[in-house]
């Protein structure tokens, strides 16, 4: 590696104390949720551990955010987990599709799609969050009071949730209960020298043996370095397999890309989108590679890292050597850790993962976006992800287009005499007084789009005909996409066959290139392209009262 590939992602000596004290501080909170992510996929703590390790090291390495630590995450997990179920009868093309996956994000970070995916409206991200949050817990409830995870889904976990709360374990329960309020509860001084999930993770493991002897634990992990697990395929899952590693690969871009963000308010830095994208991916087709889960920036771990003053990749590669260390030399006793344990923290992850403050900003404030986030909930509980956020987008598009439809229609003016309902200077008030209602004056400013087109052919449609002449003034329009050249078309044609010739205020701007080129003004002449409002206001004026006054309009 060359000296500019370290320093374009922050590496350098200067930070060196800080990432090492960063990275294992980071490790050590990741430590319990990498066993806990991976045991709640159905592929195993070690998977869990692995993909902590692979992607918290590569996606360092060569991502864009040089704060961030990476590794599996609640909303992943979730995805992940429906893979596992999917290809029980095959597991390899479950790796496959994490592979698959992780190609894709690189594709994504190579066709610069980066910026495009912070564009996805908050409450589609809070509602498809909730509903990961949602699926967590519903998940989660059986091995927090003794019974095994569901390994078909959402919905046999729902159809079993009676028989589980009658048949509940109460010792396991009483387990589960001491790491929630353990994380809950942790007093702020314990808290900086002790992560709250490893602390719950080792009072509940401490304790098991005398409250609850019987509960469920993880039981014997094998231990060492991964196995190498080439990609595998079956011809009649390939759609399935591309379309589930679509939505891992587009929510872990989401993932990352936000708590990028999030490490940029806090390091007053700027991540680059589309190298972490890359970088992400490279770390996802590793985890593939070698049967570990697939993986996200972690918004707990970099925020960990940054406090304890990482602030380069190092530290997200300290954090993995970490884990590593650790998978190698204390499988003996992860291996005793309660179910109950895991699943305190994946619920106390979930609730985390819900963000309860925007919901009630959302109620009290706007409807239309409390309705788009509770749908996108519901459809990633009932559906999956990728129709959840697609969804979520086309209403939350919907909703936007019809506020931006009212704002820019509020700069449409249909003037025919003199008026202050637009920028007019006197001598244009002069001139248009002088018309007598005979001359209409199109008066348009700021952005217009799709949004308000149709409404504007409205609008100047119910100002009827039999005007002598007509002004379009485009000099203060910022842009115009396709819809709107196609309405100001269908505007000019009608005027036109209706025997009122049209003057173009502005023809020398980019906006009326633009329409030029789109064909949107149809056959105008050349003499009515004009490029002040006073002049072809003036000349549309003289046309207008063409042998009604021999005084020439002053």
């Amino acid at each position: 590696m060359n000296n500019r590939f370290l320093a374009e992602r922050g590496f350098g000596l200067r930070f060196v104390r800080g990432d090492v004290a960063g990275g294992i501080t980071a490790a050590v909170v990741a430590l319990p949720l990498a066993l806990a992510f991976g045991v709640a996929s159905g592929a195993g703590p070690l998977a869990g551990l692995y993909g902590a390790i692979l992607v918290g090291f590569f996606a360092s390495l060569f991502g864009g955010t040089p704060a961030q630590v990476s590794g599996p995450t609640g909303p992943m997990t979730v995805v992940m987990a429906a893979v596992v179920i999917q290809y029980a009868h095959h597991p390899a093309l479950a790796f496959t599709v994490v592979m698959l996956g992780g190609l894709m994000q690189i594709g994504f970070g190579l066709l610069k799609l980066g910026r495009y995916v912070t564009y996805i409206p908050f409450p589609v991200v809070a509602g498809f969050m909730t509903g990961i949050g949602s699926i967590i817990v519903i998940l989660e409830i059986a091995p927090l009071l003794g019974h095994p995870v569901s390994s078909e889904g959402v919905f046999t976990a729902l159809a079993q949730l009676p028989g589980v709360l009658l048949h509940g374990d109460p010792a396991t329960l009483a387990l589960g209960a001491i790491g929630l309020g353990c994380m809950i509860l942790l007093p702020a001084p314990l808290r900086r020298w002790m992560p709250p999930p490893l602390f719950a993770l080792v009072v509940v493991t401490l304790l098991a043996p005398h409250l609850a002897p019987h509960s469920p634990v993880i039981g014997p992990i094998p231990h060492g370095l991964p196995h190498f697990l080439p990609p595998q395929f079956e011809v009649a899952e390939i759609p399935h397999m591309l379309r589930s590693a679509f939505s891992l690969a587009v929510l872990g871009s989401i993932d990352s890309l936000l708590t990028s963000l999030v490490a940029d308010n806090v390091t007053r830095t700027h991540h680059h989108s589309d190298r972490e994208l890359v970088g992400q991916g490279i770390g996802n087709v590793a985890s593939g590679l070698f049967g570990a889960n697939p993986g996200a920036g972690a918004t707990m771990r970099t925020l960990v890292n940054v406090r304890a003053g990482g602030r380069s990749p190092v530290g997200g590669m300290v954090h993995a050597l970490v884990l590593l260390a650790a998978v190698l030399g204390l499988s003996p006793l992860v291996s005793g850790i309660p179910l109950a344990a895991l699943a305190a923290i994946l619920i106390h992850v979930a609730w985390q993962i819900v963000d309860l403050r925007y919901i009630r900003t959302l109620y009290r404030a706007d409807r239309a976006e409390l309705a788009v986030m509770l749908t996108v909930a519901l459809l990633t509980v009932t559906v999956d992800l990728i129709s959840a956020v697609g969804v979520g987008v086309v209403m939350a598009s919907l909703i936007s287009a019809r506020e931006l439809s009212a704002h820019q229609l509020a700069q449409l003016n249909i003037v025919s005499s003199e008026t202050d309902a637009a920028p007019f200077t006197d001598e244009e008030r002069q001139l248009l007084r002088r018309a007598r209602s005979r001359v209409m004056v199109v008066h348009l400013s700021g952005p217009f789009s799709f949004c308000s087109a149709q409404d504007m052919v409205r609008r100047m449609a119910a100002v009827g005909a039999g005007w002598r002449a007509a002004v379009l003034d485009l000099t203060d329009v910022t842009l115009v996409d396709a819809s709107v050249a196609m309405a100001i078309r269908e505007v000019v044609a009608a005027l036109t066959d209706n025997g009122t010739p049209v003057f173009l205020v502005g023809h020398d701007r980019e906006v009326a290139r633009d329409l030029e080129r789109m064909e949107a003004l149809g056959r105008m002449p050349a003499e009515r392209r004009v490029e002040s409002r006073a002049e072809g206001i003036r000349r549309a004026v003289e046309l207008a009262l063409d042998g009604e006054e021999t005084t020439p309009v002053a």
